[in-house]
């Protein structure tokens, strides 16, 4: 029995949707077959063959869609993600305006051009297209969760915190939301709020390594140290090759006063990153609290050839954003 090319579109949206990328190329290629002047088939064929992470071949379909039907949105849009994703934001934010100027309201284009602005770090543009997103479809979680990324990123903590719960209103279990919230609260210095969010983001990914670092960042600042020497333990664990965690939990001994174990975490440091001053400068002042003036003096120098002035550049117990 014959199929028409409407059939094959449709067999190939359904393998697309249940993550059969070859399938769907195959059934999108016998409907080119069938009609190889219809634009929406290249682009749909484009699309599987991005999912499939073949950039190239989706590009080429795209732009043979565009060929085809120079006022489409499709084919500039699944384009735009394929250029986003090859990190060519410029190319991808091009796309994505055409495909706006030929159908503004265009959710998925809209929603894609903020998050290139967003990884390029232009904030504010990020937002105003993340906002459109909204006022086209409010019901998306992640889209909230950009916003408030960007919101962040700007040092609009308080707009951060709103759109972050909304964003966990709408989609509970989504840890990277919890973290953002948490680092938001964190630079309110409300420590509690900050340490129940991170606290929720690794009940829902027990390997979040940068939760559990910018937990135990949380319970430094308020001296709870033997629960931050815990977490950044647990950072170790997880990323052994992780400077800061070793660092970090280095400081906090020295806070608890154990400049043993300190300088054994400022050593595991320095063997992982040999270029970072302060790590020297930190196990001097270590082995200087023990009274080994000539481990310290020799520290002190290293840290001083590598260029580092002084403590007020510590990375100590600083948050990382992601």
């Amino acid at each position: 029995m014959s199929i028409s090319a409407e059939d094959a579109t449709a067999q190939g949206k359904l393998l697309l949707d249940n993550g059969d990328f070859d399938g769907a190329i195959a059934a999108y290629t016998k409907a080119i077959r069938l009609n190889p002047q219809n634009a929406q088939h290249y682009s749909s064929r484009g699309q599987a063959y991005e999912r499939k992470g073949e950039w190239d071949n989706a590009i080429a379909d795209c732009t043979e869609a565009i060929r085809l039907d120079p006022h489409g949105a499709e084919g500039h849009f699944v384009r735009g993600v394929v250029y986003g994703l090859r990190g060519d934001f410029d190319r991808g934010i091009a796309d994505c305006t055409e495909a706006i100027r030929r159908d503004p309201k265009l959710f998925k284009a809209v929603w894609w051009r903020a998050r290139l602005y967003d990884a390029k770090g232009e904030f504010y543009k990020a937002i105003a297209d993340f906002t459109e997103s909204i006022r086209l479809d409010p019901r998306y979680a992640e889209v909230y969760w950009g916003r408030g990324h960007a919101y962040k990123e700007t040092g609009e903590f308080d707009k951060a915190i709103a759109d972050f719960t909304e964003s966990i209103r709408l989609k509970p279990r989504y840890a990277q939301v919890y973290f953002g919230r948490g680092y938001a609260y964190g630079k309110r210095g409300e420590f509690d709020k900050a340490i129940a969010d991170y606290t929720e983001a690794i009940l829902l990914n027990p390997e979040y390594v940068t939760a559990y670092y910018n937990r135990a960042s949380a319970y430094g600042k308020q001296g709870e140290y033997d629960k931050a020497i815990a977490d950044y333990t647990e950072a170790v664990r997880i990323d052994p090759k992780d400077a800061g965690a070793h660092y970090n939990r280095g400081c906090t001994h020295i806070e608890k006063g154990d400049y043993d174990a300190a300088i054994t975490d400022f050593t595991s440091a320095i063997q992982i990153n040999s270029q970072a001053g302060c790590f020297f400068y930190a196990r001097g002042y270590a082995y200087s609290e023990k009274g080994d003036y000539y481990n310290a003096e020799a520290d002190l120098r290293q840290s001083e050839k590598l260029g580092y002035k002084g403590p007020g550049e510590s990375q100590s117990r600083r948050d990382r954003m992601s």
